[in-house]
């Protein structure tokens, strides 16, 4: 032994530090190349079909009489409203498929934040949870999920807090200041 104490798991997996992606951040060719392919594919398999569809419902909608045109400009107002948000919903429907071809990219600081960002997501540090009494875990297993972090914070110095179920909230007998009674007013005639 050389005196110094490992209290690293034998096969625990050693973590590369998270790059740091910011405004700054000039991609790589690979990274602009699955860019422009994200891009061209959210526009033409997404964007194009669901703003054509949106349009084509709602100007059978107006022609139905469901929907009402606008006096002096017709169905174009609300023919560009359904492109847009076609459009939109288009592109960011295409989101995850477009994050899932950066994280399979192998050299790519982009790709590593992305896989690194999905893992941090599932258990940020220094988080930890507690079940409330009023869930329905009835198998008597510990309902704590504790960080590293979290185990060295004193827990008595920590306020407790009790969840409150949501009709103690607000209930029948609360004063709200509306009253049920016609105010009295006097007659002057």
């Amino acid at each position: 032994m050389n005196g110094r104490a490992d209290f690293r798991e034998p096969n625990a997996e050693v973590r590369r530090p998270i790059p740091h992606i910011g405004a700054d951040y000039i991609p790589t060719e690979e990274e602009r190349r699955v860019f422009a392919e994200c891009n061209e594919e959210s526009f033409w398999f997404r964007s194009v079909p669901l703003a054509a569809t949106s349009m084509l419902i709602t100007q059978g909608l107006i022609s139905k009489g469901i929907l009402s045109s606008h006096p002096k400009y017709g169905s174009i107002p609300k023919l560009i409203f359904a492109c847009i948000m076609g459009y939109f919903a288009g592109k960011l429907s295409y989101v995850k498929t477009c994050q899932e071809k950066f994280k399979n990219l192998e050299n790519s600081p982009l790709g590593e934040a992305l896989r690194s960002g999905q893992a941090r997501r599932s258990s940020p540090p220094g988080h930890y949870a507690q079940k409330s009494k009023y869930d329905s875990n009835v198998s008597g297993q510990s309902s704590f999920v504790t960080s590293p972090a979290a185990d060295n914070i004193d827990k008595e110095t920590l306020p407790r807090y009790e969840p409150i179920p949501f009709s103690a909230s607000m209930n029948e007998s609360t004063p709200t200041g509306i009253t049920d009674h016609i105010a009295q007013g006097r007659n002057f005639s």
